[in-house]
């Protein structure tokens, strides 16, 4: 692991460099021709012929090859290449310091609520534009949520092993009870909400104001009821998956450096849903109309920035490739999105919750730790979430980077997940510890999490001492495992309303499962235009994935029984250096 890591590291060397106080310019580039060339050198070692990660003699992936040929297209293994923070940066923003919360009245003996001093320091913070707010060491006690709802305000500890936030009450307290807009008794902070809250202020307030009127809302990127977004412009032609640029009727309200929504709506036959799972021949006799959780996500959202804008000829270039078909039958169009936070961030701390015994399953209280929702170009390093319900929560998140994360104590729900529309996130260098007491008898726990038609995004270099590849209905599309070693003893969740469990392109690419377990992660068998690569060999015990369509699914498995043999090692590492 610790060569990748380095590998790593040079990496952000040549791609991370322009990361600063301007990290944020509008239409600035992701990656010059002459990063791209030293990343593809750096990437590729010596003697490898431009193969991405030498692996002690181990022979080219036949898949990756393919993939590199066509690497915006390929059918069963998803370009993630440009997934996290501003595409991928290695290197996070070094803002000044502009205030630290003891002058704000926080103690870090502990002794007081410091959240109210944490929350006004954030806040004078983002009045000025942005800028670090220092948390040095000691303990602090919060007894509220702290909220970061500014564009390019970072909270900083002193680090993981020095600066811990101690949190006291539950989401639940604080807000109120959160039940389920689909109905039933569940509690919604099972899988939304943080005691660190990374979400614009408006945002926050909507959505709590909501939760307090028990007008349970939605929880994306357009508002509490789907509605606070309008059109500005329909596409002129049919696009393709893997295409950077699309023609539109109207290029006036677009420029260059705009965070716009791409929407596609489904039609009567669901040929939309069908075209997620890969257009597989069993999505034609798929049951969709009563899955009506699923059919509640849909328009499809999916964010993205404009890099150019040719307004001679009508042409839109964005900054990364279309996600999918845009067929005229689905109405493919631009609109606007909530404001999300942008360029924020929250680094070396340890967020550690009063202990309590773990809730019923779908019944949490909300001892949540950091969640990001609407928020875009932000990112979590060196952080521990101890004691929580859940650990970390990416809803409606677009282009974040978790990394140097870990999930530790008593046991949770959901240690990670990423839900409601969040797309092209990036999770590296993660841990999920083993549970300190046994989990109570009702109580579930699953893993790394994805649902809700969220796509594109990348769990990288993780040990999972406990949990599963967590799929978990609401037909997420197009996401990437890789190099992660699992003790695979977690189970997948998701209402049967909800629908399949998997779309097209997922891809597991060198995963050690130590108990031999085949369930979540051998999925070539499960999952449409899937790729499994390189994984142990395992067993099916305890299964409880299934396929959901019929018929062939035109699945690819490649080194089975042999992750050591994989070349390359880390898909995603690889995929950076495309470019």
């Amino acid at each position: 692991m610790g060569t990748e890591i380095n590998r790593r590291r040079l990496l952000g060397g040549a791609m991370g460099a322009a990361a600063g106080a301007t990290f944020l310019g509008t239409g600035a580039p992701f990656l010059t021709a002459t990063d791209a060339a030293a990343a593809s050198r750096t990437a590729a070692g010596p003697g490898t012929s431009g193969a991405a990660g030498s692996s002690g003699g181990a022979q080219t992936s036949p898949l990756w090859r393919e993939f590199r040929a066509r690497p915006y297209t390929h059918p069963q293994i998803p370009y993630v290449g440009r997934a996290g923070f501003l595409g991928g940066r290695t290197h996070f923003p070094r803002l000044p310091v502009v205030a630290d919360v003891r002058d704000y009245g926080a103690r870090p003996d502990g002794s007081a609520d410091a959240a109210p001093a944490i929350n006004r320091a954030i806040a004078a913070a983002g009045r000025r534009g942005g800028g670090t707010v220092l948390v040095p060491p000691g303990t602090y006690r919060v007894d509220d949520v702290i909220r970061l709802g500014y564009d390019n305000v970072v909270l900083r500890g002193a680090g993981s092993g020095r600066t811990t936030l101690h949190a006291t009450r539950s989401l639940t307290e604080l807000i109120g009870p959160y039940g389920s807009r689909y109905g039933g008794n569940k509690s919604s902070w099972s899988w939304a909400g943080g005691l660190i809250w990374i979400c614009p202020d408006a945002r926050r307030r909507s959505l709590t104001d909501a939760i307090r009127a028990q007008a349970w809302p939605f929880e994306g990127w357009t508002g509490n009821e789907r509605d606070e977004w309008h059109t500005l412009t329909d596409l002129a032609a049919p696009a393709r998956r893997g295409d950077w640029t699309v023609s539109v009727e109207d290029p006036s309200a677009l420029r260059r450096g705009d965070r716009v929504l791409f929407q596609l709506a489904d039609d009567d036959t669901h040929s939309l849903l069908r075209h997620m799972a890969g257009d597989v021949e069993g999505a034609a006799d798929y049951v969709w109309a009563d899955k009506t959780k699923l059919t509640s996500y849909v328009p499809y959202e999916w964010p993205c920035r404009v890099v150019s804008v040719d307004r001679w000829r009508r042409r839109v270039t964005l900054d990364r490739p279309l996600p999918l078909d845009a067929r005229p039958a689905w109405k493919p169009r631009f609109t606007t999105l909530v404001r999300p936070v942008t360029g924020s961030g929250v680094e070396g701390i340890t967020l550690d919750v009063v202990e309590t015994p773990q809730s019923q399953h779908l019944l949490d209280k909300g001892y949540n730790g950091v969640a990001l929702q609407c928020a875009w170009d932000c990112w979590v390093d060196d952080v521990t979430v101890n004691n929580v319900d859940n650990g970390f929560l990416l809803v409606a998140a677009k282009a974040c980077t978790l990394r140097r994360t870990r999930v530790t104590g008593r046991g949770s729900h959901h240690p990670y997940c990423c839900r409601e529309g969040s797309h092209d996130n990036l999770v590296e260098d993660f841990v999920l510890a083993q549970r300190t007491v046994p989990a109570p008898a009702g109580t579930s726990l699953h893993g790394i999490n994805v649902e809700g038609l969220s796509s594109y995004n990348v769990w990288s270099r993780g040990r999972m001492e406990m949990g599963t590849f967590d799929t978990h209905r609401g037909m997420p599309f197009a996401n990437v495992r890789t190099e992660i070693t699992v003790d695979n003893t977690g189970a997948h969740g998701g209402d049967a309303s909800a629908g399949p469990l998997y779309g097209a392109r997922f891809t597991h690419w060198n995963v050690t499962v130590s108990n031999e377990r085949a369930g979540c992660v051998k999925i070539d068998d499960v999952a449409p235009y899937s790729a499994t690569v390189g994984i142990s060999e395992v067993r099916p015990f305890g299964q409880i994935d299934v396929p959901d369509f019929t018929g062939p699914l035109h699945s690819r498995s490649e080194s089975y029984g042999h992750p050591e043999a994989v070349h390359p090692r880390n898909l995603y590492e690889a995929q950076r250096a495309i470019g």
